[in-house]
């Protein structure tokens, strides 16, 4: 059986390194300093995992339910 939250995770804090390693590139054109980048990675990481642990884990929830129940069928 798999588990929700470990996949759930590892959505959620994918796409939240994705965003984080955007910020970087977005700000590698400008005149930033490495503590205002640093700061800025570390802030859109944080905000990102606030914002999707609770959109993404209910989706993962959902989608997961189904093949649970085929395989708790099957056991049976």
């Amino acid at each position: 059986m798999k588990s929700v939250g470990l996949i759930s995770a590892l959505i959620y804090t994918g796409i939240s390194v994705v965003a984080a390693v955007l910020f970087l590139v977005a700000t590698l054109g400008g005149e930033y300093t490495l503590v205002e980048r640093l700061g800025g990675i570390a802030w859109v990481f944080i905000l990102s995992m606030i914002i999707l642990m609770p959109v993404v884990t209910p989706l993962v929830k959902r989608r997961l339910r189904p093949q649970e129940k085929v395989e708790e069928l099957a056991h049976h």
